[in-house]
């Protein structure tokens, strides 16, 4: 066991991150509200959106900092929670500020204990808030590699791996990004699929807004993600509607490094069906700001097979043990660099970017 409070921060499983979410809240003086999931854990442990807030209920500020939005990505997301909920500096500017800060542990809990990206829907919570009522689009591209990303058989046979190649000759790695990863509602056991419903995470995720955010005037959001860029960094994604006021409050917030998916200056793919809609609908009369913080770990390529493979594993539950447990353990990796150099790149990053929205948010 590491001696480093920041390594310490950071668990090994679900279970693990919960627990030292909750004793760093504990520690910290944050009552934590458990929303319950109706399913158990991989271990047969509960499983819970848990939900701690610094502040009054009527402070006219609050920040939002959230983990596991794309399940295993959590590692990552839990660990920083910890260290700022740890942090004095961190808590005591946001009381000086009159900012309340609003810990988000878990949007997605069961994916963060499974190891799995989605939902237990086999759903990316990140595409899910798009209006059911109205017909769902159709994502084309995706339609036509789907059975090369997902083949029947593990690993991919050379016939899909040339159908990918050739699509990427034809039209570009942007366009393949952006076919694979912006979302799809026709292929519930593939890639990034978003949904014909509102998940329990969804739905969650709104009653924690409707409860926190109703009586703020100014609400920022931080969403803690893995996957994209270079190792270690934390790419400042733009988390909101595409709208050049709230685009430049948030870079004279963060930095003129913020990137955007509206104008191709992200790693993203321009997505669709984001967490974020459900700000504007639950707490129309704040003004909203929020950036994704997207670190790096593995290179693209090597994430994408990690997740196709995961999603064949799903797919075939009757996989030998051993395939299991190296695809597993390939999906953990692609989201989650387990090395002290890591974390205290990751953790500083979230911290600079804390106090800049806590600083934002009182001006």
């Amino acid at each position: 066991m590491s001696d480093d409070p920041i390594v310490q921060g950071f668990a090994q499983s679900y279970r693990e991150a919960r627990s030292e979410f909750l004793a760093a809240a504990d520690a910290a003086g944050v009552d934590v509200h458990a929303h319950r999931h109706p399913l158990l854990g991989v271990d047969g442990e509960e499983l819970a959106m848990d939900v701690g807030r610094i502040g009054a209920a009527d402070a006219p500020a609050l920040l939002i900092l959230s983990s596991a939005c794309h399940g295993v990505e959590g590692f990552c997301g839990s660990g920083i929670q910890v260290a700022l909920l740890r942090d004095a500096g961190v808590l005591d500017a946001a009381r000086h500020a009159g900012v309340a800060l609003l810990f988000v542990h878990g949007l997605n809990p069961w994916g963060f204990s499974w190891w799995r990206r989605t939902t237990q829907e086999n759903v990316d919570l990140n595409r899910n808030f798009v209006d059911f009522h109205a017909p769902l689009p159709v994502n084309d591209d995706y339609l036509e590699l789907a059975r090369a990303l997902v083949p029947a058989s593990w690993p991919p046979p050379a016939e899909a791996e040339r159908t990918i190649a050739d699509f990427v000759a034809r039209r570009g790695a942007m366009a393949f990004q952006t076919a694979v990863s912006s979302g799809q509602h026709d292929d519930p056991q593939g890639l990034f699929y978003a949904g014909r419903s509102p998940t329990w995470s969804h739905v969650t995720w709104r009653h924690v807004l409707q409860d926190h955010g109703r009586r703020c005037a100014r609400l920022a959001w931080i969403d803690l993600h893995t996957g994209l860029g270079p190792s270690g960094h934390g790419e400042r994604i733009f988390s909101a509607r595409d709208d050049a006021t709230t685009l430049a409050r948030a870079r004279a917030w963060w930095g003129e490094a913020v990137t955007s998916i509206y104008d191709g200056s992200s790693t993203s793919a321009r997505l669709s069906g984001m967490a974020f809609e459900a700000v504007y609908d639950e707490c129309p009369q704040a003004e909203y700001t929020g950036i994704a913080m997207e670190y790096g770990t593995l290179p693209l390529p090597e994430v994408m097979m990690a997740l196709r493979a995961d999603q064949w594993l799903k797919n075939h539950p009757e996989a030998p043990a051993a395939q299991r447990k190296e695809i597993k353990r390939a999906t953990r990796d692609a989201f989650y660099t387990d090395t002290p150099t890591w974390k205290h790149q990751v953790v500083e990053q979230a911290l600079e970017a804390t106090l800049q929205a806590i600083r934002g948010l009182s001006a």
